[in-house]
């Protein structure tokens, strides 16, 4: 397994542990409104997360959940990895602090922020968070921020079988109770839409740069194109492919024992668009369109998202 994985997975096996014994009313809490996972995320770490100072070089995936944050981290780390001159994939590539460290911002306990001023820059970090839930200095120290959006059924639909699968989160019985809570307000992480109208507040700002999960489908070797022209990071040819094959879903699935352990198939379920038409009834789908209409279709992300391609039947 890569050195880099280890403490993530580590930490991840003893939080799906704990999780385990409990009820399933206690795998979730609120704060500030929000529910989190409790195994995984506490208030003692977000009331740290508060004081994180955030470097310009840094940069930031921000995704809600299951929009493809696992698929672009890849991506994002093997560019890094070409940035400081190192092969992705490789030993030389890893760094041994980044043991200590989990990627995900808002995952993990009170002192990983102290350990991460010891990484060299530039750090590397994911996070579901919306924004005003993010420390202040990575908006007033203009962080690179690579923001990643879903059509929201299909983020619906993955979220589902997520959830079913994941003992951190509550598992449902039946699609339908499902629905009513991702429609509800009652996710991890929030709100769909409220994180999408969120977000959108920030999408003009110059350090950052919205890439959709339907894009990266569609055109890998553009979207890597443009990623690392926004991070101003040089890519020759070969580098290029490499970096679009490594990422790919076949790829990664076939990887993710090494990458992400015994969760790995959780994660790499089927990594397809339009799977929502598996799961929505015709009712359903008419309710997330009049929710979508009302709160982000004339909005810049909104549009982005191509909802009439994607999520019209």
């Amino acid at each position: 397994m890569e050195k880099s994985r280890i403490k993530s997975v580590d930490f991840m096996v003893k939080a799906i542990a704990a999780a385990n014994t409990m009820h399933r009313d206690e795998l979730l809490f609120y704060y500030k409104g929000i529910l989190y996972p409790r195994t995984i995320c506490s208030p003692e770490t977000f009331k740290a997360l508060e004081s994180f100072e955030a470097r310009r070089d840094d940069v930031i995936l921000a995704g809600y959940p299951k929009s493809g944050t696992n698929w672009l981290s890849q991506i994002l780390t093997d560019l890094i990895a070409i940035s400081q001159k190192k092969t992705p994939g490789s030993e030389s590539s890893l760094i041994a602090e980044e043991q200590e460290v989990i990627s995900y911002l808002e995952v993990g306990d009170a002192e990983k922020y102290e350990r991460m001023t010891k990484l060299p820059s530039p750090r590397f970090m994911v996070t579901h968070l919306r924004p005003e839930n993010l420390p202040e200095s990575i908006f007033q120290n203009n962080a690179k921020i690579l923001l990643l959006i879903r059509n929201p059924k299909d983020v619906a639909t993955s979220y589902y079988h997520f959830s079913n699968g994941m003992a951190l989160l509550p598992s449902y019985e039946t699609w339908d109770d499902f629905f009513t809570d991702f429609m509800t307000k009652k996710m991890a992480w929030g709100c769909c839409f409220e994180y999408l109208s969120e977000w959108n507040k920030y999408a003009d700002k110059e350090n950052i740069m919205t890439i959709t999960y339907e894009d990266v489908k569609e055109n890998p070797a553009l979207s890597v194109k443009n990623i690392a022209m926004f991070l101003g990071i040089p890519l020759t040819e070969e580098q290029l492919q490499l970096v679009v094959e490594r990422s790919s879903f076949q790829s990664m699935k076939k990887n993710s024992d090494k990458t992400h352990g015994s969760f790995g198939n959780i994660l790499f379920r089927k990594g397809g668009v339009s799977d929502w038409k598996n799961l929505f009834t015709e009712d359903q789908s008419k309710k997330m369109d009049k929710v979508f209409e009302e709160h982000i279709a004339g909005t810049k992300l909104g549009k982005r998202l191509k909802y009439d391609l994607y999520c019209k039947a």
